[in-house]
């Protein structure tokens, strides 16, 4: 071969080789960067499950990543009640066996496992019907042990806590079991880490007014303050007095299809049940660009049937058959499905009732609502400004106490009671049922190391005043309605 020869060009067998080992490489790349730039949320077959554990869309913009979630409980329990004991279960929060996360909670990977809320966590609760008792879970009834402004507080106290820092807690992580790989801990370090302590300290300082606040105690929200600094910046700390405060009772959530166009929520201010569920999803955590649209119509098109649960105690048929015409003379017009005033509005001068929740939604905050999902087919329309509270449908009305739109009557019985002779103070929190009551026991403050939580009705936004319907009747005559209430 002369010196001037012509280097010879590769084989068919080496490009062949060489478009094999490409190949490889673009498959291992792809097997390890798509799961860590997905956006995949864990999914669940069983409807039961998707309500209680499935992503709405919470964990991208909301989301805390998955690893530094578990171990807020283990780093920092003194922010906790019973410092910390149970974990987020000293919350309120609901745990079910062989279930990683609680009700309520949800999982999604974008770059990392994150940790959302969904539906569930308002609206899923507990019930016992003795002491000694399992727990049942209830999807779609008031999440009534959910302390969820001592999350929120919790979250917010974290954050400026030193010790919210890589060097304190991957080691922690790892002593939990997130045994992170060294692309993961690199993200924790530098990315999840720092990025998450400062989220969550933005976010307690713009809640910073709930200290301004009478506690809410368990099964209750402010559901538009928040909204107003988290979605709009409001200046809260400008609040006015008079809307400072709309705490509320969560309410039921089943069967929603005869509900499509009677005034919803407490104030009665949309009429949209779809509407309502994105706006409820917005507090949850999701915005117009991350809400998973497939996961929330599901539980939405779920919740449409799903009817309210069947009263399982003994129920008094005589007694039950005389309080059946006492409602329907009475109450059905404002709270049977057909009624003339079913889920329509009673000026809060005729109601009587608490005006903070009323007050706390003002006609500047509807200003900026209607401007949400602006581009979207959701684009909200729906909201109005009113003037008093919605008359509401009774069914499963045996599940859903306290009663009143804020909470502040225990029982039944109670609310049958003129105002002056209901509970001043009763405690909030126990999942125990009260059969001959109707509602969940009240008058225990605490149960072995459990410690219930001390409503007082003097506060501002816990007044037990107004809806004096029924308070006329017989003693005979109340418990013959309140026998038939138990069978809505």
């Amino acid at each position: 071969m002369s010196a001037q020869s012509t280097p010879t060009l590769p084989t068919k067998g080496f490009k062949k080789l060489w478009v094999l080992i490409v190949s490889i490489l673009l498959a291992v790349a792809i097997a390890v960067l798509v799961p860590l730039i997905g956006n995949n949320p864990v999914k669940y077959a069983d409807i039961n499950d998707h309500f209680k554990y499935g992503s709405i869309g919470s964990e991208p913009a909301r989301g805390i990543p998955y690893w530094i979630w578990k171990v807020l409980p283990q780093m920092f329990p003194e922010y906790l009640p019973d410092n910390g004991k149970g974990g987020y279960a000293s919350l309120g929060f609901i745990y079910e066996p062989g279930k990683d996360l609680p009700v309520g909670f949800s999982q999604r990977r974008v770059i990392v496992d994150r940790v959302g809320l969904n539906c569930a966590v308002c609206h899923t609760g507990t019930l016992r019907d003795t002491p000694d008792s399992p727990h049942q879970v209830i999807p779609a009834m008031p999440a009534n042990t959910v302390n969820l402004r001592g999350y929120i507080q919790f979250l917010g106290k974290v954050a400026l806590d030193s010790r919210f820092d890589p060097d304190e807690m991957l080691p922690q992580i790892e002593a939990i079991g997130g045994h992170l790989n060294p692309i993961q801990k690199v993200i924790y370090r530098y990315i999840a880490i720092p990025m998450t302590r400062g989220a969550l300290s933005i976010q307690g300082d713009r809640l910073s007014f709930l200290n301004r606040q009478p506690e809410w105690g368990p099964g209750r929200v402010d559901t538009f303050n928040p909204y107003k600094t988290l979605q709009f910046n409001f200046p809260m700390e400008q609040l006015p007095e008079k809307e400072l405060i709309g705490t509320a009772d969560f309410p039921s959530v089943w069967n929603q299809q005869p509900r499509e166009g009677l005034q919803l929520h407490w104030d009665g201010d949309n009429t949209s049940v779809d509407e309502r569920n994105l706006s409820a999803g917005l507090g949850a955590g999701i915005t117009p660009t991350t809400v998973d649209r497939a996961g929330l119509k599901r539980v939405a098109d779920w919740l449409w049937e799903l009817p309210a649960p069947t009263y399982p105690y003994a129920v008094n048929a005589d007694l039950a058959a005389k309080g059946q015409q006492i409602f329907t003379n009475s109450c059905a017009s404002c709270h049977a499905f057909g009624g003339d005033r079913i889920g329509k509005v009673s000026p809060i001068q005729e109601i009587g009732t608490d005006p903070h929740r009323l007050n706390s939604y003002t006609d500047e905050l509807l200003a900026n609502q209607n401007t949400l999902f602006a581009g979207y087919p959701e684009r909200f329309q729906h909201f109005r400004k009113t003037n008093g509270y919605a008359n509401m449908p009774l069914d499963g009305i045996w599940l859903r106490a306290p009663y009143l739109h804020n909470g502040s009557v225990p029982t039944l019985r109670d609310l049958l009671e003129t105002p002056e002779n209901r509970p001043k103070e009763f405690y909030r929190g126990n999942d125990l049922f009260d059969q001959q009551n109707v509602g969940f026991v009240s008058n225990v403050a605490q149960e072995g190391d459990k410690k219930y939580f001390k409503f007082d009705t003097q506060l501002p936004g816990n007044s037990n005043t107004g809806h004096t319907y029924g308070t006329e009747l017989s003693l005979e005559d109340k418990n013959a309605l309140i026998e038939y209430l138990k069978k809505l």
